[in-house]
């Protein structure tokens, strides 16, 4: 059996090859080559994708690099045929797709992903055949195919859901991420001619990405031409200093852009120079007072590769977010400590935040605010109440008078249960007798008002008896939830301009908790270190809850990555009866 194969494959290659050779003079004939070699093609392509599921030892080459779930549903559906060569000639949509694959590292994605190398090899070798009116053999040509179209999808899946599953690598980071059709998207592309079309609109189509994407090109430009001087560091630099490390400093502020122009070489701290410092230190998070000292030595040499390994790791959270945030939304940055109150794409308020602690971080969420309540009750969470409260509790009889906190029932909040009455010594957080609630008022770490938006991670914004905490630079103070500085001028926003003022300033002074209904909006808790701000500055952040950390970590372990986490459904095996 296996001699006679091999007897039918050596005449079909010779007809096919004496076919090719006296091509114009049977002109009418190509369309039955066409078919022969694709029929060949296909055959291949079933076979190869039978030895990819059973993971035969032939091919275990093959079948580690064939490794997107959705590779043997394509084929499938298509009876196995070819996606990308057309008989002996590969289809122009080929060139277009290396091209965007060639240029990955423009989006911070590594085009080793894509089997640029091993699609190289196999495409120089169909020209050399081609060259001479010869196929590519038939093993070959499907390896070609399988080799694109797994490049397609692979590439596809990370432009619209990224390269990494935040879910696997962030326990806190719940976000709706962007889906496609990635096969019909394909077959679309290909049967329309309009794969240029298709492969734009993979991108995500936010402005901040796009924005992002350029400062990664002009910042792999400065790495390219050496990137920028280390500035050594010692004593503090002020206004009038005389420092042999000036004409450096100029040097690495006209390369980041917050020099316009050099105009002195000598070595005295001027004024412009000083001007340019304190843009460089409102870019990264620093307080701008021109003042080099320790903090911004430390900022001025983080190095332009580390800067631009940042921005991908950036880049690499846009691919996770949806399609649309709204066209009127809550925007908090938790590691630029900033909230933005956004309508068609323009900011319309802005304000500081407090975050949570590095112990007790603010999670990643969206979710839609609904209401707003005025002199709110803290209701003490768990996590709260067994490593701090309870503590003071149990060493202070009158800490619940002093504190101005009750004991409700879980089941019916109006139930105050006596402290009295209650054998502290058997009591533990786990056996709390109720919820421990604190009364409104201005002891209230809550304030005056929350802005209230249910979600599974009871987080909120709220106004905050800690005003002065506001000073810092740097502000993860609280147990998660997220305080504004300016609660009068976002409850005014929310509640409209038809609601009353005076009626606004009554439910701030109020003592009796009251909630009040709002247009619902979304609000999107997101984590950015480094993005593009409106007047087109780059800003960094530093990574206050190393969260950058955890997804560099995860790029480069496979248990995180997307594509490795696709499986091989053994379900699908080709064998046949």
């Amino acid at each position: 059996m296996q001699g006679h194969r091999i007897i039918v494959r050596v005449l079909k290659v010779t007809i096919i090859t004496l076919f090719l050779w006296v091509l114009p003079a049977f002109s009418g004939q190509i369309s039955s080559v066409v078919a022969l070699l694709d029929q060949e093609t296909s055959e291949s392509i079933e076979m190869m994708l039978e030895r990819r599921v059973s993971s035969s030892a032939s091919q275990v080459g093959v079948s580690r690099l064939l490794s997107h779930e959705q590779l043997f549903n394509l084929y499938s559906q298509r009876e196995f045929l070819p996606v990308w060569i057309d008989g002996w000639q590969l289809k122009p949509e080929v060139q277009t797709l290396l091209e965007n694959l060639r240029n990955a590292g423009s989006h911070g994605l590594c085009s080793n992903d894509y089997l640029l190398a091993e699609l190289g090899g196999l495409i120089r070798l169909q020209r050399d055949f081609a060259r001479q009116n010869l196929p590519l053999s038939p093993e070959n040509r499907a390896i070609l195919d399988l080799f694109l179209s797994q490049s397609f999808l692979t590439f596809a899946t990370h432009m619209v859901e990224g390269q990494v599953d935040p879910a696997l690598a962030h326990v806190d980071w719940r976000v709706r991420r962007r889906k496609a059709d990635l096969i019909k998207l394909l077959e679309y592309a290909i049967a329309n001619h309009r794969m240029p079309q298709v492969l734009e609109g993979l991108v995500p189509p936010h402005e901040g990405y796009r924005q992002l994407i350029n400062t990664l090109s002009k910042y792999q430009g400065i790495a390219a031409n050496g990137g920028w001087p280390e500035i050594p560091s010692g004593s503090t630099i002020r206004l009038g200093d005389i420092d042999d490390r000036v004409p450096l400093l100029r040097s690495l502020l006209l390369k980041t852009g917050d020099l316009e122009q050099i105009t002195s070489q000598n070595h005295v701290y001027d004024f412009v120079t000083r001007e340019a410092v304190r843009i460089f230190q409102t870019r990264h998070g620093l307080v701008d007072d021109g003042v080099i000292g320790p903090k911004t030595f430390k900022t001025l040499n983080v190095s332009v590769e580390e800067r631009i390994h940042q921005i991908e790791l950036n880049l690499e959270r846009w691919r996770w977010m949806p399609k649309s945030f709204g066209k009127r939304y809550i925007k908090v940055n938790v590691a630029g400590f900033h909230l933005e109150v956004i309508e068609n794409g323009e900011i319309v308020m802005q304000m500081p935040v407090i975050v949570g602690t590095q112990y007790r971080k603010t999670p990643v969420f969206s979710a839609r605010m609904t209401y707003l309540e005025f002199a709110p009750y803290w209701t003490v969470p768990a996590t709260i109440l067994r490593e701090d409260k309870l503590p003071k509790i149990k060493r202070n009889p009158d800490y619940l008078t002093e504190k101005h906190f009750r004991i409700v029932s879980r089941k019916d909040r109006k139930v105050v249960i006596d402290p009295l009455k209650i054998n502290w010594a058997t009591v533990k957080a786990a056996n709390f007798p109720g919820l421990l609630r604190m009364d409104p008022g201005p002891w209230n770490p809550l304030g005056r008002v929350k802005f209230m938006f249910p979600n599974r991670f009871n987080v909120y914004l709220h106004d905050t008896n800690q005003a002065n905490l506001f000073d810092s630079n740097v502000r993860p103070f609280s147990s998660g939830c997220i305080r504004v500085k300016r609660p009068h001028d976002l409850a005014t926003y929310l509640l409209g301009k038809d609601f009353s003022q005076e009626r606004l300033r009554q439910l701030l002074a109020g003592t009796v908790p009251e909630q009040v209904s709002i247009k619902p909006l979304p609000v999107h808790i997101q984590y950015w270190t480094a993005w593009v701000d409106r007047e087109g500055l780059v800003q960094f952040r530093p990574d206050v809850y190393l969260r950058d950390l955890d997804l560099d970590v995860a790029l480069n372990e496979p248990a995180y990555r997307v594509m490795d986490q696709l499986k091989i459904n053994s379900a699908t095996s080709l064998t046949k009866d």
